[in-house]
Order: structure tokens, then sequence, then C-alpha cells
């Protein structure tokens, strides 16, 4: 069997990191299995869908290095829904509602009073054709249940009826059927609701595996009896813990609480989100792979734990610091060829500052303060004095590692100045900034000409 999976986001906002979760599951779940992934766009809600979002989705999903070998778009697939919608209500199985909101709050409020379950009570299969037209003349409109398979012959003496699944994260699991309401699957104004579509296009499409999110779980009894009455067999199913923050809310893509796009923004490495968004909340040690072969091969859906992750970004930006320190030359070359960082200068340069940088784009400051100049810095008239002197000491050239070495030993003879009173003034004379690479590494690429241009 070819696996073939999909991720389906609604494009309503802007995907976070525990969206992305769920995307790079099944991404990698379908890499090391050789299957396909599908990216389907839930987009049946037309009033808060928005291509824009759709467009930024599929450009964060490439940023994680997720490329989809299919996308479509529930919202050019309507004659499909539409047709199963027949074919349900030619079996029996979808049937006209006509109760409010309030009426069907009403409902629930007085089982919860009885100490019931507020699951609907079918009230609408009783209805006569007549009491439906006189709904239909008060100008309600009819909104359609699926009827679940949870009785014998009377669907108002509802028995335990158990769907089982061996899913691929959590193992072996059971719902029952009769502790759930009939769902709802075409709104009054005749738009789909999540379910329907998505069985449907799983169907069409060939999905052999579902992987989401555990919020998921109670739902997939009811979607496995969908697929069951369009003639369907349903495919493996696996829920994966949920992503919150680190006080433990949700993440959501209305607020763009940790949007996948300001992680870019901000300068976080692909794939440092991709490491912690994939390894959190599971039994594998979280580190910083280099790419999705090797994030692959550490991958295990059955690690998750059942409990939800908290997500820190604090830890994010440590795996994406130890990414970018631990990068050879050849590898980020481009990128910062792309940054003006590009010459004979810029090996070394990258050498040398690489172990202090924090994200990618620190590395354009370096090379203005090597290349242009440091930045601005004052000094005490007494370091003032004591830099002039200390220029006076420079070695000649060639420069090499040991220049420093050699130079502050000299100038620490000369002034007697040594430990912090001596390296700090160099350092902001040199660079501006107070901290930062070895001056050792730095100094070779100024050159003594360009050294002596920075005397105070």
């Amino acid at each position: 069997m070819t696996v073939t999976v999909r991720f389906a986001p609604s494009p309503t906002g802007q995907i976070h990191i525990g969206n992305a979760r769920t995307a790079l599951f099944n991404w990698l779940f379908a890499k090391k299995a050789g299957g396909s992934f599908v990216l389907r766009f839930d987009d049946t809600d037309v009033e808060r869908s928005r291509r824009e979002y759709a467009d930024q989705i599929e450009v964060d999903l490439g940023w994680l290095g997720i490329e989809p070998d299919v996308t479509v778009r529930q919202s050019d697939r309507f004659a499909l829904y539409n047709r199963a919608v027949e074919k349900l209500k030619e079996a029996g199985r979808l049937y006209p509602c006509y109760e409010t909101a309030e009426e069907l709050e009403l409902r629930r409020k007085i089982r919860l009073s009885r100490r019931l379950p507020p699951i609907y009570g079918r009230e609408a299969l009783r209805l006569s054709d007549e009491q439906k037209a006189a709904y239909e003349a008060e100008g309600r409109k009819p909104h359609w249940r699926f009827l679940l398979p949870n009785f014998e012959s009377d669907p108002f003496t509802t028995r335990r009826t158990e769907i089982h699944w061996d899913d691929i994260i959590r193992g072996s699991q059971t719902v029952d059927l009769a502790s759930m309401s009939d769902p709802v699957l075409v709104r009054e104004d005749g738009t789909f609701l999540y379910t329907l579509p998505s069985v449907v296009d799983d169907i069409d499409l060939g999905i052999t595996h579902v992987i989401r999110g555990d919020d998921h779980v109670t739902n997939t009894g009811a979607q496995i009896a969908i697929f069951e009455a369009l003639g369907a067999k349903a495919p493996g199913f696996g829920h994966h813990n949920l992503l919150t923050t680190v006080t433990g809310e949700g993440l959501s893509k209305r607020t763009g609480a940790l949007s996948i796009a300001s992680l870019r923004e901000a300068g976080v490495e692909p794939m440092a989100v991709a490491s912690l968004a994939v390894l959190i909340g599971t039994s594998e040690a979280v580190s910083a792979y280099r790419d999705m072969d090797e994030l692959a091969a550490h991958f295990d859906p059955a690690s998750s734990s059942k409990s939800s992750a908290k997500f820190d970004p604090a830890e994010l930006e440590a795996l994406s610091r130890s990414l970018i320190q631990a990068m050879p030359f050849e590898q980020v070359a481009p990128r910062l060829e792309a940054m003006g960082v590009e010459g004979l200068l810029a090996q070394p340069f990258w050498n040398a500052v690489r172990g202090n940088i924090e994200k990618l784009q620190d590395t354009a400051g370096w090379w203005r303060i090597v290349t242009e100049g440091p930045e601005q810095a004052e000094f005490s008239d007494e370091d003032r004095m004591f830099l002039r002197d200390a220029f006076d000491l420079l070695p000649p050239e060639p420069w090499n590692h040991e220049t420093w070495r050699i130079w502050t030993e000299k100038v620490k003879e000369r002034t007697g100045r040594k430990g912090k009173a001596l390296f700090k003034p160099l350092r902001l004379a040199l660079t501006g900034r107070d901290s930062g690479p070895e001056l050792a590494d730095l100094l070779p690429l100024l050159g003594r000409e360009g050294t002596l241009g920075r005397r105070p």
C-alpha cells in the first residue's frame, strides 16, 4: 500500500507551531514510507477563508521544507460533497432538523438538570411531513444530521456501539457511538461543516493515514461511521498531543501566537522550528537536526506523550543558535552573500564571528564593523590616552592569530594595565562593542592599516 497523508489547514489565519507540528508529523510519516503528502485547504467557510492566508501557509510550509505532492481546495469540490449528501439522504442516514440554537440549548440544559448526558434526542425524526411543512412555512430551513448506527431497529433506543481502531500514536482506541449526538453535517444555509467534506476528500484523494491533534479523537468514531455509510474503508488514524504556551494556553491562528511567519521574520532557523515542533512532548531528546532526512531518522510518532506539551520560545532560540553556530561556511555562504558578506574575507570572517551569532542577520552588523569601522563608543580621558599609546605598539605585518597576543603583551608591559582595564578599551576601540568574537580572530581581518584607522 502506498502511504498518502494530508495536512488540512483552514486558511482563516496564519499557521502556528502547533499547526506545523501536525504538518510535520504527516510529512515525516510519508517521507519515511516513501509516500505522498497532500495539502488540502479546508476553505468551505467562505466568510472567513482568505486566499492570502492560503498563500502564506504555502510559503510557511516551504520554509519548513515541506513540499506537497498535491494541493487541493475544498471550495473547488462542492459537487463531490453534494453527491455524498444525496447518497446519505437516499440511504436514510441524513435527516433534516428544524430546531433553533436557542431550542437546542434549552434541551441541553433540561437533560443536564436531569443528570442525563447532553445528547441530541433525535426529536426531528418524529416530525411528520405536515410539521416539517409548517416549519418551512415559518421560514425555517433545516440543518442535516448524520444518523449514527448506534441502535438495532429503533433509533430512539440506542445501545452501546463501539468503534475501535489501532491509533498510530495512542495505540488501541475505542469510542462509543451511543455517547455522542448525531453530528450536523450540513448547515441551514446549505454549507458544510468540517466533517463531511473531510471524509469525502479522504476517500476521493486516497488518503491512507490521517494524523492530527488529539482533540479529534472523539470525532474519529463518527467519521469512521460516515466512511462506512459512504461505502468506503476508513484510513488509519493517529492523534498526537497538542502544544500549549508555557502558561498552558492553547495556540490560536486568530491571535497569531507563535506563528510560523513571525518566527521566520524573527530569524529563527527553520530546522530549529521543525526539530522542536516534532520532538517536544515525545520520549525523544529534543535536539536541533540539520535537515529533514536526519529528523526523519529520529521520528517515531508512537513516542508522543498523551499529555499536552508546553512550548517554550527560549528553547527554540537555543536550538536555532546551536544550528547557526555549527554551520560550515559552504552551507551558509549563499545566505551571507545575500547580506553582502562576500569576497576573500567572507570565510575567515564567518569562522571568526559565528560563535557569537544568535541569529544569522546578526552577521551583517559584525560585517559592517569589520569592513566599515567600529560602532560609536565613549572613552574617558584616561582610556583615550591609554589607547593612543597602545596603538603605537601595533606589531608590523604580516598578521595572524598570534598578533593579538603579541600586541597585548607589549601593551601590558608598557602601560601596566591588565585584565578588564586592558582588554575592554581595546575591544571598544576596535569594534564599538564590549563583547563579541575573539579579537585574535578579528585582528587579522582588520589588518594593520584598518586597525590604525580605529585609533581614538
